[in-house]
């Protein structure tokens, strides 16, 4: 998983794609979760913590355009 710094480093529409790619992998794992075909559990936690790692940043940045207006 991407750590923060990776993720300032993009611009919001590349954190806006991953966010989907990221929402889209959650869903999948639920799934195969679901119908017990989880190669790797820790994937979930992992996968969850990277969202809100890109919405924390979408917020900050937003609360700073805000800011400047």
């Amino acid at each position: 998983m991407a750590a923060i710094d990776e993720f300032k480093a993009k611009s919001d529409d590349q954190l806006q794609q991953q966010l989907l790619e990221l929402k889209r992998e959650q869903f999948n794992l639920r799934f195969q979760s679901a119908t017990n075909q989880l190669e790797k559990p820790s994937r979930v936690r992992e996968v969850r913590r990277g969202i809100a790692r890109i919405k924390t940043l979408q917020t900050q940045r937003a609360n700073e355009q805000a800011a400047k207006a």
